[in-house]
């Protein structure tokens, strides 16, 4: 028995070497990708400019002065100011603290939840795979807007209660992906050497099944990301999200559409940073996604 938890042991760490130089052949493919390192580049800025918003944005995003409303771009206000005399570049540069700490924290709310849900029904099968994934396929029939749309109507406008309702319009395509990665997984030999050993569910799933089915969902996840700040910024153009003097995009778009017409970059400059975050995360998801798929080694 001993002896061959030794060979499992001495297996395991082979294949952890193996992971990790295959991640270093992924890191390789994705530099070749021009358009991903573009999109990892920008990706970059937007996540330092949110972390040193501080000391990069030259006013607070809520320093009103009517006195210089409606000031177009310039020396003295890079991006102009709104309505309410507030600098629009130094909003966006707040702006993307919100828009981030939405997109990755409902990815995540989304990713373990959905994964765990996959993880079980694909494991264990039988009733238990059907009526998980009959939940899902009931939550998948639904826009995932109109059911986000739903949850915060329920629970109130405001940061939190956007996370939870983009993160619980988000589980079923983890759970249908962490699933399907498990079905093809679980009935491999190391697997079985596992069991065979004693190891128990939980230990197998996590420390086994999971890790090798990581590659589809960190794909999911970057491509849910770009989906879950688009989503934010839709509930807040309708005034469901996170709401003022909060600079969250959306909500800066909305405030400046009314005034499109005669001060055309109140609403302009929100809606490109919107436009570019998401174009961003989309060319890095891509770009991820071929790296990843062993077809295209090549």
């Amino acid at each position: 028995m001993s002896q061959t938890k030794t060979l499992i042991d001495k297996q395991a760490v082979s294949i952890n070497k193996k992971r990790r130089s295959q991640w270093l052949e992924v890191w390789r493919r994705l530099k070749k990708n021009k358009a991903s390192m573009v999109g990892l580049f920008i990706i970059s800025l937007l996540v330092f400019a949110a972390i040193f918003a501080d000391f990069i944005a030259p006013e607070g995003f809520d320093d009103q002065d009517l006195y210089r409303r409606f000031i177009p771009p310039g020396s003295n206000h890079f991006l102009g100011t709104d309505h309410l005399g507030r600098d629009i570049f130094s909003r966006i540069i707040y702006g993307s603290r919100i828009s981030l700490q939405v997109g990755f924290i409902a990815v995540g709310i989304a990713a373990v939840t959905g994964g765990t849900l996959g993880a079980i029904a694909g494991y264990y099968g039988g009733k238990l795979d059907n009526t998980i994934m009959r939940l899902m396929d009931i939550l998948l029939a639904i826009p995932s807007i109109l059911l986000a749309i739903s949850i915060v109507a329920a629970l109130g406008p405001g940061l939190v209660n956007v996370m939870i309702a983009v993160g619980i319009a988000s589980i079923p395509s983890y759970a249908r992906i962490v699933r399907a990665s498990v079905l093809t997984i679980k009935d491999q030999e190391f697997i079985e050497a596992a069991k065979a050993i004693g190891a128990n569910d939980f230990r197998i799933i996590t420390k086994h099944i999971l890790p090798n089915a990581m590659a589809p969902i960190i794909v999911q996840a970057t491509l849910g990301v770009a989906n879950a700040i688009l989503s934010a910024a839709g509930l807040s153009f309708i005034g469901l999200g996170i709401q003022p003097p909060n600079p969250e995009w959306g909500a800066m778009l909305s405030a400046g559409r009314h005034y499109i017409r005669d001060y055309w970059h109140i609403a302009t400059f929100p809606g490109l940073a919107i436009m570019l975050t998401i174009f961003s995360l989309n060319l890095f998801g891509d770009g991820l996604r071929d790296a990843l798929d062993p077809r295209l080694k090549d």
